[in-house]
């Protein structure tokens, strides 16, 4: 992480915004968020070491805003509760506790020793992907496993609404299914993310985006084979057996698309929509893209899967033929997974996937759009895994030691779940100085040996507050 540019440490003033429906002069025309699910910090830097065999060669590294977000849900809940019962509070001065302690955090694939006092607190209490991609998306925290839900059970309107609102197109992208957690963030509301089935309908049937990608296919496994479904379970993730077959048949708003083939094809700009002007992608796997084919080492990639660049130039293609701009969000899902699995190799692969979709996304901005035209975020939406150096059980919060390009680096997972680490975030374009005008100063963070400027962390429910102020659009 680098320094943030000077010129972007001021207080943003803005001016009153429009009512809804509606863009305020001056607006942003596009929000572009990058989300690398479950990513802590050296998820990000233990993919750098292995490509480049050093920091600050990504293209978020250039970005002009570079801080942290805090992550942490609105309570110990599941359901909602309509009371402050069970609340969850934050203090980023509990991270840094280094005082030894002799607890065990249990694990799915491990027990993992405390060793720290602030390695106990950050274990504690995490958001899962629902309750945070809700807080992304509409401003609001709310208990774990809602979608766009809150805690006194009514709907919660994301900021993909708000732009459809105001005229703009909506695209929502990910490697895995579409309708798990995050992208169901943009797309739908539900009390809770586990009905794939209702979420999915709700994504199809309300057409509210343009774009809609990612896996689930019902007719394919997670080694993307194909397959007859043996249950209706298999089309949970699609909506049911119904809303696939109506997607097949044609009889919705979007074009259905599987193939690598006409998933770059649609990149390029050649696919033949057959007179449709939105898209759904499925493409051949039951599961994620990659990360869940057999084995559990990096390489010998799935053959018919688009990656996440393909899928987003893919994306862009459509909604920017939209000429009052659009809000899109596109996710590095598997990222999670791998944390999950404590598997490096892979985790690896899957965020230089992320990393190289970024740079897909800023090529596209500097070739057909401008960063006057265009404000781009790229953050994660919590922790998971607690990656950190081979010593951290000595010293608290050693790094990971660079192995060189190619090469694993040295690190030690301190759980298979999430946290509520300090998480990165980067922006750049016409608004991004919202983060530096709302982040407080946190100076544990030199313990990442970042420079001072970027000590300093908001939270998550500003990524909606700069996506919808950058907008221009007013929020109910």
């Amino acid at each position: 992480m680098h320094l943030v540019k000077p010129a972007l440490i001021a207080l943003v003033v803005g001016s009153a915004l429009a009512p809804a429906g509606f863009a305020a002069e001056g607006a942003t025309k596009n929000v572009i968020v990058l989300i690398t699910d479950g990513a802590s910090l050296n998820t990000w830097r233990a993919a750098s070491y292995y490509r480049h065999g050093g920091l600050g060669h990504e293209a978020y590294d250039d970005f002009d805003v570079q801080l942290f977000l805090s992550t942490y849900p609105l309570n110990t809940a599941k359901e909602p509760t309509g009371s402050n019962f069970g609340a969850i509070t934050f203090e980023s001065s509990a991270i840094w506790n280094a005082a030894p302690v002799d607890t065990i955090a249990k694990g799915t694939v491990a027990n993992y020793p405390g060793y720290f006092a602030g390695y106990d607190y950050l274990r504690k209490d995490p958001t899962d992907s629902a309750a945070a991609v809700t807080a992304l998306a509409t401003g609001h925290k709310t208990y774990n496993n809602a979608i766009n839900w809150s805690n006194t059970d009514t709907r919660l309107k994301n900021i993909g609404e708000y732009a459809v609102e105001s005229g703009r197109a909506l695209g929502v992208v990910t490697t895995v299914q579409w309708s798990h957690a995050t992208p169901a963030g943009f797309l739908a509301h539900n009390r809770s993310r586990n009905d794939y089935v209702g979420i999915a309908k709700e994504a199809v049937e309300s057409g509210l985006a343009s774009v809609i990608m990612g896996s689930g296919h019902p007719y394919f496994d997670k080694n993307g084979k194909p397959m007859e479904p043996k249950a209706d379970k298999a089309f949970q993730y699609v909506g049911g057996r119904d809303t696939w077959e109506k997607l097949k048949s044609g009889a919705t708003p979007y074009k259905l698309i599987s193939t690598k083939a006409d998933f770059e094809a649609l990149a390029k700009g050649t696919l033949d929509l057959a007179g449709k002007t939105k898209v759904l992608g499925t493409v051949e796997n039951s599961d994620t893209t990659q990360f869940n084919r057999a084995g559990v080492a990096a390489g010998d990639l799935l053959p018919n899967q688009p990656d996440l660049a393909t899928m987003t130039r893919g994306a862009l293609e459509i909604i920017a033929m939209d000429p009052d701009g659009f809000f899109l969000m596109v996710e590095g899902g598997a990222v999670d997974w791998a944390a999950h699995a404590n598997n490096l190799p892979r985790i690896i692969e899957e965020q230089v996937d992320f990393n190289r979709t970024v740079e897909a996304v800023v090529d596209w901005v500097g070739k057909k759009s401008s960063w006057n035209d265009t404000l781009v975020i790229v953050t994660t939406d919590h922790g998971n895994g607690m990656l950190l150096g081979p010593d951290s059980n000595k010293v608290a919060f050693s790094g990971i030691v660079n192995q060189g390009a190619g090469a694993l680096p040295l690190v030690r997972w301190h759980t298979d779940g999430h946290t509520r680490e300090l998480v990165p975030v980067y922006a750049k374009g016409k608004g991004a100085d919202f983060f530096v005008s709302v982040a407080k100063k946190e100076p544990g963070l030199a313990v990442y040996d970042v420079p001072a400027a970027a000590q300093a962390y908001a939270d998550n429910t500003d990524v909606f507050r700069a996506s919808a102020k950058a907008l221009g659009v007013k929020v109910d």
